[in-house]
């Protein structure tokens, strides 16, 4: 598991039918940024438990966010696939009840009150809009599907749990007029040999005009180092950026 890594799971028949548009990787990625961490990866899934099951089973040892399927309707699977998948049993978690019982009364039996039976040893998340908590194992965080729950739960989850991270990333990147693609390739191996904690990427663009913005990301001083390479090769080769 990387310090700063983060994987994103989105969870959702609805999602993958276009009835609803997800908006969890957009406010996932800004919020990751503002404490200095990255998305490495973001999978949308089905509303399917052997497919829950199995994606949490692989990616257990990674930093995850997982979002929906935490409900009680037969749709959701994500709190028994999840207890599966790391061998534990699924049984009521007392504070989950409580705030179940606060908030429905009477009327949290008896199907809302299956909201409150997680993963063995889960931890909650809390839920400032309606109290009902999402739940974290270690370093795996599951949230529901409904952004204006989910958002706040990801802001609690940097501040209070993931260790602070300093920021030693960065991208830089220049814009390469009338440049064909194919002549940055063996280039841009050879500075990812010799910077060997960046990525060297290319975005070649052929409207309005033909460019191609060459650039590099990772560890903040290699890429400082590496800009500026590029920056003279490009200008010896007689191309203006």
């Amino acid at each position: 598991m990387s310090d700063n890594q983060i994987d994103v799971l989105i969870i959702g028949d609805e999602i993958l039918s276009g009835k609803r548009e997800d908006k969890h990787f957009k406010k996932m990625l800004e919020i990751a940024k503002k404490y200095n961490y990255q998305i490495s990866s973001s999978t949308y899934l089905t509303d399917s438990p052997q497919s829950i099951e199995l994606f949490i089973q692989n990616n257990s040892n990674k930093i995850l966010f997982s979002f929906g399927g935490i409900g009680a309707t037969p749709d959701d699977h994500t709190r028994q696939s999840t207890a599966k998948a790391l061998k534990k049993e699924l049984t009521p978690h007392k504070e989950a009840i409580s705030l179940i019982e606060q908030k429905f009364g009477k009327d949290a039996y008896p199907k809302r009150v299956l909201m409150g039976h997680l993963p063995e040893g889960a931890k909650l998340l809390p839920n400032e809009i309606n109290q009902i908590p999402g739940f974290y194992l270690h370093h795996l965080f599951f949230m529901p599907g409904f952004p204006e729950m989910a958002w706040p739960m990801i802001e609690w989850i940097f501040r209070n749990i993931l260790p602070e991270v300093k920021n030693n990333f960065d991208d830089q990147s220049i814009i390469i007029k009338d440049i064909a693609e194919s002549l940055l390739i063996d280039f841009m191996r050879e500075i990812e040999i010799k910077f060997p904690k960046v990525k060297v990427y290319s975005l070649p663009k052929i409207s309005p005009s033909k460019q191609v913005e060459l650039g590099v990301k990772g560890d903040l001083s290699q890429v400082s180092e590496s800009i500026l390479v590029i920056k003279k090769y490009v200008k010896d080769m007689g191309y203006s950026f």
